[in-house]
């Protein structure tokens, strides 16, 4: 018996002598799924042989499991074996026997995900230091002691591995996500050559005289980088009702359209019936992912406001709805077998109702009546989750007495279908009632959330590229628990993963799944004056993209989108495996421009939060905001809609805020303004409470998806314009210019800085 254990002890020593090597190896590539500073705070512990205080706080690398593997604490486990031996303990030696296979099963799996999750290594240093220092209290115990403290350590011990190991069907679900981003490049090239080949006799191939070809230098040389109006022609032939392959040798089934909220129209996106296939796979990766940072899931709910939207035909007889909508309305989301990690608080019949007002209100009564059981919170976008949070502001009094009579009110509900769906969820509550009309009491909101549902970990909504503006408030009414971001996607394509949801909204990256699609990225270069992307004229692959530089996504899809620009700005962070990992930078095309200016989504939200800091010591906060060129005017100005929680702020304050704007934007806006005179003063237009409520009605009655409903950051649209213009109920502008100078004394300081 003592053989064996001794053979698997020296195993064990040389697999830790083994990840030292491996973990060098990831540090010295700079690459795997951790940011540099953890590698160097990782590195720092190894070299000191890390504490357990170090230990634990560097969970992503693990420094503390690859010091328990280096050092490996063996002469404490040798010297107990041999203390009980000497005693012939047969009962604690077979206790100490369990240890070491416990150690080489944690070991076997943290070698294998060294570089993917940390937990393995934080697990390894918990386990390493509670099974040392249970030991060595055990040698030094009375003989009557001795086990109980060896089981009281085992038992401890085990909580780490019972923790750090996946399920099986995490296991295979994590080695596939391995799997396709370490041989990412095969993996496109495959993909593409599918797509080629099934798709070798379209219209729009046969086009470009492709000829059956289907490598990637001929790909790349005869078909050209489009967007949605050259592909165009093309959707109205489908749309009408030609079923001849077009664009995919396989049927179109439907058309998915995009919310289309900046211009007030929509895009068809033509999708064929096995893209619900590809984008059900991508969902069921990650529960995976998060079951790595957070546990117990399975114990409870998830309480997420999902909506529908109405579908509409085109002449053709197609099928048009948002992505969302057919995900929803598909088989693969209303037949998906039963997962303990995704049982949702609203009932199936509240999330296909087509009436938004009656599919709110049951799917938050259907939240409440389960509020302990609520273990996340969400929607698809973060203004869903505060729309949600409004509605019951707006509604409490009526939810509050149909939890507590446990029935929900006919006025509200109507649909038979949704009644009988909602009462079998609800029974009479009065204490939750009582606790409902107690938080509502208090003078603030603040931590809602988390008050009326105590047992929320975290909150899934999208809060990067414009939604980030939603951060303060959702950490306001939440209580400040963490916002995860868990994919990426668009009507287009599904595109990838967030592998490490617990970074904060600022530091979200996605990581593209290669099999998603056939991706390039079209390279860009910010101007520094004046804000405006510039086209480089070579496409980069997947594999080949640079950390820090910025790109347009690209692509190439299964469906018959080839080389189509998407508009999405993306930047490089990292790299997992050899799969790039993205940070959403914002859409390309939202612009405000009055002469030479450019003023892009991303300039223009930093610039407003800059001018809303002068909001805060009133107590003041901008709900929603979007802005647009008024040219009725000469010279023409930005003005931007406010809509604020309060009115109580000073006129020279809100003017003040003007000019802060002006102030963080490009120098071309800044010279315009006070050299050029060719814009003027920018306008802050206050809107009456509610206005960006009917603003997206507007939106919905127009075939927009509530699933996937942005405010605009830019209307140009006439009659939204109108719309806000009727709502405003205070003007104010920039008292005076911003502070410019020439564009060649600023590069000349700049100069004088290197």
């Amino acid at each position: 018996m003592r053989e064996s254990v001794v053979r698997q002890v020296e195993f064990q020593r040389r697999q830790g002598l083994r990840g030292s090597g491996v973990y060098m190896r990831s540090y010295r590539q700079g690459r795997g799924a951790v940011g540099s500073e953890e590698l160097r705070e990782a590195k720092m512990g190894r070299q000191c042989c890390g504490s357990t205080g170090h230990a634990q706080g560097v969970c992503r690398v693990g420094a503390g499991g690859l010091k328990e593997f280096r050092m490996g604490q063996w002469w404490t486990l040798e010297k107990v074996w041999r203390s009980l031996e000497t005693r012939k303990d047969l009962s604690a030696m077979e206790v100490m026997s369990k240890v070491f296979q416990c150690r080489m099963r944690l070991s076997t799996e943290y070698f294998k995900r060294m570089a993917y999750h940390g937990n393995f290594g934080y697990a390894i240093g918990q386990f390493g230091t509670t099974t040392s220092a249970g030991l060595n209290t055990a040698i030094n115990a009375n003989p009557s002691q001795r086990i109980p403290h060896i089981i009281q350590s085992m038992s401890e011990a085990m909580l780490c591995v019972n923790t750090a190991i996946p399920s099986d069907n995490d296991k295979k679900a994590l080695d596939f996500i391995d799997n396709v981003t370490i041989h990412a490049d095969q993996v496109q090239a495959q993909v593409l050559s599918e797509i080629l080949t099934r798709n070798a006799n379209t219209d729009y191939l046969k086009r470009y005289s492709l000829n059956g070809r289907t490598d990637r230098d001929s790909f790349e040389k005869l078909l050209p980088v489009i967007t949605y109006e050259d592909l165009q022609p093309d959707i109205v032939r489908i749309d009408n009702g030609d079923k001849s392959p077009i664009l995919s040798s396989h049927p179109v089934s439907e058309f998915l359209t995009s919310s289309g909220t900046s211009a007030g129209e929509r895009k068809l996106m033509p999708t064929i019936e096995e893209e619900l296939d590809r984008r059900t796979l991508l969902y069921s990766l990650l529960m995976p992912v998060m079951n790595q940072y957070i546990k117990g899931l399975d114990k409870g709910k998830g309480m997420y406001f999902l909506f529908i939207k109405s579908e509409t035909k085109t002449p053709g007889g197609f099928v048009a709805r948002p992505v969302l909508t057919s995900y929803y309305k598909s088989r693969h989301f209303r037949e998906k077998p039963f997962d303990p990690f995704n049982v949702y608080t609203s009932p199936m019949e509240a999330i296909l109702c087509p009436d938004s007002h009656q599919s709110m209100y049951a799917q938050l009564l259907s939240g409440l009546a389960q509020n302990k059981q609520v273990l996340r919170a969400g929607a698809v976008f973060a203004s869903g989750l505060l729309r949600a949070i409004h509605f019951f502001e707006q509604h409490w009094r009526s939810l509050c007495h149909d939890i507590r009579i446990g029935r929900p009110s006919e006025e509200d509900v109507t649909v038979s279908s949704l009644r009988k769906a909602v009462m079998n969820i609800l029974s009479p509550n009065p204490e939750l009632a009582e606790l409902m009309e107690h938080e509502y009491s208090k003078t603030s909101w603040e931590g809602i959330i988390k008050r009326l549902w105590p047992n929320t970990n975290y909150l899934e909504v999208i809060v990067t590229g414009a939604m980030a503006q939603y951060i303060p408030t959702l950490d306001f009414y939440s209580g400040g628990l963490p916002q995860l971001c868990t994919m990426y996607a668009s009507s287009e394509c599904y595109f990838g993963l967030n592998l490490h949801p617990l970074n904060k909204p600022w530091d979200v990256s996605y990581t593209i799944m290669p099999n998603m699609g056939y991706f390039e990225f079209l390279p860009l270069r910010r101007d520094n004056h004046n804000g405006k992307f510039d086209n480089q004229p070579e496409l980069v692959e997947l594999a080949y993209v640079k950390v820090g530089e910025e790109y347009e996504l690209v692509v190439t899809t299964y469906a018959g989108l080839y080389r189509y620009r998407v508009g999405d700005v993306l930047r490089v962070t990292g790299f997992h495996n050899s799969a790039p990992q993205f940070h959403f930078v914002c859409r390309k095309n939202v612009m405000l421009s009055i002469d030479s200016d450019k003023t892009d989504e991303v300039e223009l939200q930093s610039a407003v939060n800059k001018a809303t800091e002068h909001l805060e010591s009133y107590g003041a906060r901008v709900i929603e905001y979007t802005s647009y060129t008024d040219v009725s005017s000469i010279p023409g100005h930005y003005v931007l809609f406010w809509e604020l929680n309060t009115s109580k702020v000073p006129d020279e304050v809100l003017q003040q805020g003007c000019l802060t704007v002006e102030e963080n934007l490009n120098s071309v806006y800044r010279q315009g303004r006070a050299a050029d005179k060719s814009i003027g003063p920018l306008e802050i237009k206050m809107v009456e409470s509610g206005t960006f409520d009917e603003l997206m009605d507007y939106a919905l009655s127009r075939g927009a998806s509530i699933n996937q409903y942005k405010a605009p950051r830019c209307v140009k649209f006439a009659p939204i314009v109108e719309l806000l213009n009727s709502r405003v109920i205070a003007s104010y502008f920039s008292p005076k210019c911003p502070k410019w100078t020439p564009a060649r004394a600023n590069w000349e300081t700049s100069s004088k800085s290197f």
